[in-house]
């Protein structure tokens, strides 16, 4: 690598770990993770998981026998994404 190549390589190399530490980090102001999967419980969701991940609540519970995919927003702790999985 050319030295005038380091400089730019150096910076998306720390720009893209910053972005990967966000994804997977939640926000000071988040519901916890549990009070979340409480939330999906009053809905009718049971055996979830849930992780941070681009800004929200991401993963998988049951529902009416069914594995669904979820998103669940961070602060209200409503659902906006729940597709069944195939």
């Amino acid at each position: 690598m050319t030295a005038g190549k380091l400089p730019t390589f150096v910076a998306a190399a720390i720009l893209a770990g910053a972005s990967v530490a966000y994804a997977d980090t939640p926000g000071p102001d988040w519901m916890p993770k549990e009070q979340a999967i409480q939330k999906l419980g009053e809905q009718g969701y049971a055996n979830a998981y849930l992780k941070a991940d681009d800004g929200h609540w991401e993963g998988e519970a049951t529902k009416d026998g069914r594995i669904y995919e979820l998103h669940v927003d961070p602060h209200s702790g409503a659902i906006t994404k729940s597709e069944p999985k195939h």
